[in-house]
């Protein structure tokens, strides 16, 4: 029952099966039958056909570029909020206000993800990630020279957000071209360079802070976010030994439906954007369930994190005890998202792994709920364990779940879509909740508000992903049953070509056996292709 699913879910990631491979697919896959998913029988499929993915070798050393990226574009809109004490005094403004500056630069990093999918389907990570370090370095080096919030919104805000938009998502889509089979494990590892470089930057961003002020702090800042361009030589292009994407690296066009157009000015606007983004995930009922989960969460996702030092400075704590809480819970962190990677990577929570990443945000938004009650100086730090427990695992589960949900082969359209609807509560969620603290005077209030809220999108994905898994399970029964026929004729294939191969090898003609396998691995799939919404 089995065998048509899992042949066809190969095909999808773009193998080449010669008829030998295919042989022993479906040999392998008789003895699979007992397994509760056919997910998880794909990826050890992959094992036994030897998939071209590497899975390994250079594939490391572009997780550690990717760890640097990603470190930067997810802590350093979180570290900057060291500064914004000192910032909000200098310049007179308030909480909502100063919140705006982190706010803007998420937002467009959220909102460049098209903008970033375009460039890395078109060149490829490696120039995409390089010119973000420059951005970025560039924002911070005149965000020094300010002298309005305004200025700060421009510099900090507009170009370093599109920056580390260019080093997030090609990070992420790289990853899912260098690794199939330990991909969880890949993305876990990479996304841990959030919480360690949030861990080394707040401790920093405060000496810095006491030495040379917060100019001279961003000018310096400025120097380090060069890295980027150094994680970004290091993404080198896999065009030989891989599964094939629709990605071009510059050396082909990017749509191939370019050539059915006689004249170009002709084309409208909705067929430049579908050369590009994969505009038919907007039908599969996985991706829209995924996308409103996010958009909900969002609104509360980033408010703690960055209203976390002001609120243990409020409580009447030092700028030390204050900065110790963010680094207590980057050091959580950066060992959660490589044991959620693990644990998303077994047999039994892999295909259901949108179930954990439910639990995930639940328990999140439990954590921020709970918040207020804590006090003193410990019973922040117990708060910030616990947050980073689970702010650890909803970050390296939420582009997995994404590629879970899409495929390899979509993922970098998906990537780009899921961003640009994001933005909005991203841009709005902080201030928000800036606003709600000057309204009361309070920060309860706020964590309240955002604990509500990241509540109430987990529990929406657990019911709706419940719904989708049994849609899914009842569609793929339903092909179980149609498609006996068809197995059977690939049995009937299957020791015909056994037969022909021995005939070839013999001096027979092994052109038939060719169109054999053709025929019968096209109806395989034909018969078994999943129904989207």
């Amino acid at each position: 029952m089995h065998a048509c699913v899992c042949v066809r879910d190969v095909f999808q990631l773009g193998v080449e099966v010669s008829w030998e491979q295919t042989s022993k697919m479906l040999r392998f896959q008789s003895r699979e039958k007992s397994q509760r998913d056919t997910t998880f029988l794909t990826v050890k499929l992959l094992q036994a056909l030897g998939s071209k993915t590497p899975d390994g070798g250079w594939g490391w050393v572009v997780v550690f570029g990717a760890f640097v990226s990603i470190g930067f574009s997810y802590a350093f809109p979180k570290a900057l909020t060291m500064y914004f004490k000192e910032i909000q005094r200098h310049f007179g403004v308030s909480y909502s206000q100063i919140a705006w500056v982190s706010s803007i630069m998420l937002a467009v990093m959220y909102a460049g993800g098209p903008v970033s999918s375009v460039l890395v389907n078109r060149y490829g990570s490696r120039p995409v990630v390089i010119t973000g370090g420059l951005m970025c370095s560039v924002s911070m080096v005149a965000a020094s020279f300010s002298s309005t919030i305004t200025h700060l919104y421009i510099c900090v805000g507009i170009v370093g957000g599109l920056g580390l938009s260019f080093n997030l998502q090609p990070s992420l889509t790289i990853i899912g071209k260098y690794f199939q089979v330990r991909r969880p494990i890949a993305n876990g590892l990479a996304m841990a360079g959030s919480p360690v470089f949030l861990c080394t930057l707040a401790p920093l961003n405060q000496f810095l802070f006491e030495r040379f002020g917060w100019r001279g702090s961003f000018f310096i800042l400025g120097a380090m976010l060069l890295n980027c361009c150094v994680a970004g030589s290091l993404m080198r292009p896999l065009n030989d030994g891989g599964i094939p994407r629709p990605e071009t690296n510059g050396t082909a066009k990017p749509c191939e439906n370019r050539t059915q157009v006689p004249n170009k000015a002709k084309k409208n606007c909705f067929h430049s954007v579908t050369c590009f983004m994969d505009l038919s995930l907007f039908r599969h009922r996985g991706f829209i369930i995924y996308l409103i989960g996010n958009m909900l969460m969002f609104f509360g996702f980033f408010a703690p994190m960055i209203f976390l030092a002001p609120y243990a400075k409020h409580r009447g704590m030092d700028e030390y005890s204050a900065a110790s809480l963010l680094s207590a819970l980057a050091l959580v962190d950066m060992f959660a998202r490589p044991g959620t990677g693990l644990l998303a990577n077994t047999a039994r929570v892999r295909p259901r792994i949108q179930y954990l990443f439910s639990f995930a945000i639940t328990y999140n938004g439990v954590c921020h709920l709970l918040c207020p009650l804590a006090s003193g100086y410990w019973g922040l730090v117990v708060y910030a364990v616990c947050y980073g427990v689970v702010y650890g695992m909803v970050c390296a589960l939420l582009f997995e779940c994404l590629m879970d949900v899409v495929g390899p082969s979509k993922f970098s359209s998906a990537v780009g879509l899921v961003t640009i609807f994001e933005c909005c509560p991203v841009l709005l969620g902080p201030p928000i909740a800036g606003a709600l603290v000057d309204m009361f005077g309070d920060y309860s209030y706020m964590f309240y508000m955002c604990g509500s809220v990241m509540l109430c999108a987990g529990l929406f994905l657990f019911v709706m992903n419940y719904y989708n898994y049994r849609r899914k399970d009842a569609a793929r029964r339903l092909r179980e049953n149609g498609t006996e026929l068809v197995e059977r004729n690939v049995d009937t294939e299957i020791k015909r070509g056994d037969s022909r191969t021995s005939e070839h090898t013999q001096g027979g003609d092994g052109q038939k056996q060719i169109q054999g396998v053709d025929s019968g691995t096209l109806g395989g799939r034909s018969e078994t292709e999943d129904i989207p919404v």
